[in-house]
């Protein structure tokens, strides 16, 4: 146990945030590490408990409580507190291949079900595992580790997400020589350019990439498999392959006037942004821009909210963000209490910065898009929405959803942003690989494994579990990786 007292003695403390108005003149993060004192106070707050649910990783009540990797965070909380950062960072090490991703943009399952949080704050369990992993990588103690022995095995991995790159990372370590192709012009997949900057910077990315190739793992970009590569070609030239290229395949909505000029998705509007600004600055102006648009974002999830910071720093002139459910209660209600996840509305960055900037929450609850309205040239000039309420079908006894008559409104929009979720992976992969696929659409498997249908053909991530967080993705990718070289090997030394 860390300190017996700590959770008693020391209140929870956050890394400090460049308040809204000055954060959304650049797309840089915008927290400021405590120092080392203060980080070992907030490590002393862990109660070692005899049950931690931090690192459970299991479902209660139908949502996942606690880390999916399962980090031994009582362990490394302890070596925190008492100055053995080293060791620390050896211990997170052993069950996350990339904690500088994980405590940039993890929701934090591990806090929700801290026993801390059942009377009080819980433990700053994801800031501790920042401030460790960045502290190894300032003092050296992460450096290349290349395997002393190499199996003679072959291993492609489709996709540079954080699935593929985790699977990778194993099989790379277990002695295998692995290839990752990527389909863009750089190396993060999701992590490049499906998340802005101000959650993760992409150095963070390259340090890690850069690592990964000084440990033998080689990597090809502007490599679309299926594409400008020939599946078969792959598939003659290794003895295993593992498909993880996300569930690329943006949710569309049907309504009239869709056709507009104007309406793009979500992932599309964030990649053009990111890539404009690494090549550039945004100075060649080849992105989607928001800037004297009055924008609405379809969708009230993460990436909702990420388009909502991202418009406010091109310049938007208003954002409204609708979302079809209604809003969740402030506090845990009595039918969701601790361990299980909080279902609690969260006011997150982007939120934040549009109330300060605005002087209102730019979410409509219970609202969805009825029309899209077109002047005279094609461009959308605004929407009309209308409000949703959500009765119980008497045959099947689901929540259906049914629109409120007369409850209309119009809303002036130059751009709309749709980011209401994905349904699997892009066809043409699935196709060129011939695997199949489930009923959602994404990869199938038999339960807990990841070999599909093809010969040595693997599969892991979202592409195989559907639209998920990125440590779901890197447990995906471990996963995957132990039963890739059971493949090869005939046993496997990778299971955590």
């Amino acid at each position: 146990m860390a300190k017996p007292t700590g959770f008693l003695e020391y209140e929870r403390k956050n890394n400090p945030g460049v308040e809204p108005l000055e954060r959304i003149k650049s797309f840089n993060e915008f927290h400021t590490p405590m120092s080392a004192d203060e980080r070992r106070q907030q490590a002393a707050r862990c109660m070692d408990c005899g049950v931690p649910f931090c690192q459970n990783g299991q479902p209660i009540m139908g949502m996942v409580s606690g880390c999916p990797l399962n980090n031994l965070i009582p362990e490394w909380n302890e070596l925190v507190y008492t100055g053995e950062f080293d060791a620390a960072a050896h211990r997170l090490l052993i069950t996350n291949n990339f904690p500088e991703f994980t405590s940039r943009v993890c929701p934090a399952l591990c806090e929700a079900a801290c026993t801390c949080g059942l009377n009080g704050k819980p433990v700053s369990v994801k800031e501790n595992e920042n401030f460790i992993v960045e502290n190894a990588f300032r003092t050296g103690v992460i450096k290349p580790n290349p395997p002393k022995v190499r199996t003679g095995k072959r291993v492609a991995v489709i996709g540079s997400g954080p699935s593929g790159l985790a699977c990778a990372a194993q099989l790379n370590m277990r002695g295998h020589s692995v290839t990752v192709y990527e389909k863009d012009d750089r190396v993060g997949g999701l992590l490049m350019y499906g998340i802005p900057n101000m959650k993760l910077e992409k150095h963070v990315i390259d340090r890690r990439v850069e690592l990964m190739k000084a440990e033998g793992v080689s990597f090809v970009t502007n490599a679309n498999v299926g594409g400008n590569i020939d599946a078969g070609s792959i598939m003659d030239e290794y003895d295993a392959v593992v498909l993880a290229c996300g569930a690329g395949n943006p949710r569309d909505i049907n309504a009239p006037g869709r056709d507009a000029n104007g309406i793009y998705f979500a992932v599309d509007f964030l990649t053009s942004t990111t890539k404009s600004l690494l090549d550039s600055n945004l100075e060649d102006n080849s992105y989607i821009s928001a800037k004297d648009k009055n924008v609405v974002i379809i969708g009230g999830g993460d990436t909702g909210n990420d388009c909502v910071g991202t418009s406010i720093r091109h310049g938007c002139k208003s954002v409204v963000q609708l979302e079809m459910m209604p809003k969740l209660p402030d506090t845990r209600a009595e039918n969701n209490s601790w361990p299980e996840w909080p279902r609690v509305c969260k006011t997150d960055y982007g939120q934040e910065e549009a109330i300060t900037l605005f002087g209102s929450d730019p979410r409509r609850y219970q609202t969805t898009v009825k029309e899209f309205v077109k002047d005279d040239n094609g461009n959308l000039k605004g929407v009309v929405t209308v409000n949703v309420q959500f009765v119980k079908d008497e045959n099947s006894g689901r929540n259906v959803m049914q629109t409120v008559e007369g409850s209309e409104q119009y809303i002036e929009a130059e751009l709309v942003l749709i980011a209401a979720g994905f349904l699997g992976p892009k066809p043409y992969v699935v196709e060129a690989f011939g695997v199949e696929t489930n009923a959602r659409s994404n990869v199938a498997t038999e339960t807990g494994k990841y070999m599909t249908n093809v010969d040595k053909v693997f599969t892991a991530g979202d592409m195989h579990r559907g639209q998920s967080l990125v440590v779901w993705a890197i447990r995906e990718g471990r996963d995957a990786a132990a039963d890739v070289d059971e493949y090869l090997m005939g046993y496997t030394s990778l299971k955590d």
